[in-house]
């Protein structure tokens, strides 16, 4: 077992858990990631203040961001110091990224920061079919892992350009282990003996589910489906407690807990058996059926939280990198940890499952007798019986304050765009930009997650918004005395600026990875803070009320994710060809936001885009 931890302002990429032959395969073929120069992000900074601030704010902003900048200065230093690192490592910002935006996060999990992505139902209903499609899905992962060993998983292009592929081994054997200040990562899959064992869990008990056979084989699908079944003879609903819902903690205090709990030599193997599986299989209960319209909302909410401890938030394992989850009704999808994983690498995975689906299987069962799978216990004194409570409370309480909001806008996807040589995905980031105007009367700071896999680790970066054409065009499209032709102009502006801006970001000249490593670098050096990120511009701007992602698939599913601030919106969106997946979620406990109402809201500001491309009379 390999038990890699991170620590602050660590170097050495956490991700570079591979052979170094795998590692010549996975990430050779792409350049390392270039730093901006500091000029070039200073400048694009203070652009992307002018829509959010008031004229004497920015003046007072642009004089600091030009001392920090000037010749000779702090931010020429600190630059310096970022391209010697980026000499001297396989990338300069990823370790960083992940150790301040994942690691050191103290939020729950769930809802805060892991993603979930909520698949078409499957036609059935009931648990037998359940377990047949478990068994061909868990088949379906094994396979996808075995061409990721034996180097048949093709290189992702992206315009052209090879990604860096080192994700993929990590996906499989992998968790986040809670700790009191920053979280690490245990990544098991490459030591000498690699775990050949899944984890299931269904009503809140946990099974270890070994899926290979003693010669090394893969277990068929008849295999996994006998075994599924065994442990369903074994899981009836009981009394037991819930030992998955302190991984839904504030990590601190799941950290305390989980020091408590590995204090029994009982629950130590029985959380080491979960942490070093390839992965978990969450067999779900049915979701609490409502109308049609809000079905899709439940299903998503589903795979991203449980829905909460009277249903299947028991069954969840959040520290765990990959968890799918399969519902009685026909209900799926996955929910992963976004230290190790990504969207953009999940979604092949998901592909590869999909199409694995669709063909019979291909192996007949040797007869040869099964071992039972291991049933996991847990001795559960007082303390623990309290933590466990409390993280109930507690959880209840985050998925009641969660409004999730998933809708398939029908009208057109991304073919009409493309019609009118636009990029669908800046297209829609100007009609959030517009819808959220609508609702809120201003425009707001918003991040879009861009990939920046085609250098070597990289991970990815924001795309920020709203640009000044995009606030021009906003302020004229509900103005009557605004010709349509001039705010068609002024939406090819927008949509065409946004698309420059995307540009610069594939090249690896974002700039809040920039930024946020010249303050980890100062802070690094034992410096203070640089005052430009001290500054109110700078908090302002990174108050993301948009979080924002496009995660396109070859199926229509959806991912789903909460706001990364209190008085925010998360959206996801998959575009297909002539429809486009949403999910929207906020905050309940803001009384300014409100999921439904921006999402009809986007549908309506969708269709009035379609009619300006495409006038009706």
């Amino acid at each position: 077992m390999i038990l890699r931890k991170i620590q602050p302002g660590s170097c050495k990429a956490w991700l570079s858990r591979v052979s170094l032959r795998q590692e010549l395969c996975f990430s050779s073929s792409v350049p390392p990631q270039p730093v901006p120069p500091l000029v070039q992000t200073l400048q694009t900074y203070l652009r992307s203040l002018e829509p959010l601030l008031p004229p004497e704010e920015l003046s007072h902003t642009r004089r600091m961001v030009q001392e920090f900048g000037r010749p000779g200065g702090l931010g020429a230093r600190l630059q310096e110091a970022l391209e010697k690192r980026a000499r001297h490592t396989k990338n300069w910002i990823s370790p960083w990224w992940v150790q301040w935006a994942y690691l050191e996060s103290r939020q729950p999990l769930p809802v805060h920061s892991n993603p979930a992505i909520s698949l078409p139902r499957r036609d059935y209903n009931g648990w037998r079919s359940q377990l047949v499609f478990a068994s061909k899905l868990i088949a379906a992962v094994l396979d996808f892992k075995a061409k990721i060993n034996t180097g048949q998983l093709q290189v992702e292009y992206m315009r052209g350009m090879p990604l860096c592929m080192e994700l993929y081994p990590l996906l499989f054997s992998s968790c986040r282990i809670p700790g009191p200040k920053h979280d690490y990562i245990a990544h098991h899959g490459r030591s000498r003996h690699s775990p050949t064992h899944i984890t299931v869990v269904r009503n809140y008990q946990f099974f270890q589910l070994e899926v290979y056979n003693s010669d090394g084989s893969r277990m068929t699908e008849s295999q996994i489906h006998s075994q599924l079944l065994r442990i369903r003879s074994q899981s009836w609903k009981t009394d037991k407690e819930p030992m998955g819902i302190l991984t839904s903690e504030h990590r601190h205090t799941w950290g305390q807990a989980y020091n408590r709990l590995l204090k029994d030599k009982l629950n130590k193997e029985s959380v080491r058996l979960i942490e070093t599986g390839l992965f978990s299989l969450c067999l779900d209960s049915p979701v609490m059926r409502i109308s049609d319209e809000k079905y899709a909302s439940r299903k998503a909410a589903q795979v991203l939280h449980g829905g909460g401890t009277f249903s299947n938030s028991g069954n969840r394992w959040f520290d765990k990198t990959l968890q799918f989850v399969v519902g009685e009704d026909g209900s799926w999808g996955l929910l992963y940890e976004p230290a190790t994983a990504e969207g953009p690498p999940i979604a092949t995975l998901l592909d590869h499952i999909l199409e694995y689906c669709e063909k019979p299987d291909p192996k007949r069962a040797p007869l040869v007798p099964l071992p039972m799978p291991k049933k996991l216990y847990f001795h559960i004194d007082r303390e623990i019986k309290r933590d466990i409570e409390h993280a109930k409370q507690n959880l209840d309480i985050l998925i009641n304050d969660l409004d999730v909001n998933v809708f398939n806008f029908k009208r057109f996807g991304k073919d009409l765009p493309k019609q009118h040589n636009l990029s669908p995905n800046s297209f829609i980031q100007v009609a959030l930009q517009l819808a959220y105007y609508r609702v809120h009367n201003e425009v707001c700071p918003a991040c879009d997650i861009a990939s920046q896999r085609m250098f070597r680790g990289g991970r990815t970066e924001y795309i920020r918004s709203p640009t000044n054409q995009t606030l021009k065009f906003i302020l004229a499209f509900d103005d009557p005395s605004v010709s349509r032709e001039a705010k068609l102009q002024l939406f090819r502006e927008a949509v065409d600026t946004y698309t420059a801006l995307t540009l610069q970001v594939l090249k690896g000249h974002g700039i809040d990875h920039h930024l946020l490593g010249l303050k980890l670098q100062a802070i690094e050096e034992g410096l203070s803070i640089p005052k430009v990120f001290m500054d109110t511009a700078y908090g302002l701007a990174t108050h993301w009320k948009l979080r924002t992602g496009q995660v396109p698939a070859n199926t229509d599913s959806v991912m789903c994710f909460g706001p990364l601030v209190p008085d925010g919106y998360a959206i996801c969106y998959n575009p297909q060809a002539d429809h486009v997946h949403f999910s929207i979620t906020a905050f309940n406990c803001c009384e300014e936001t409100h999921a439904e109402t921006l999402a009809l809201t986007l549908k309506d500001t969708l269709c009035q885009l379609q009619e300006l491309l495409q006038p009706t009379v």
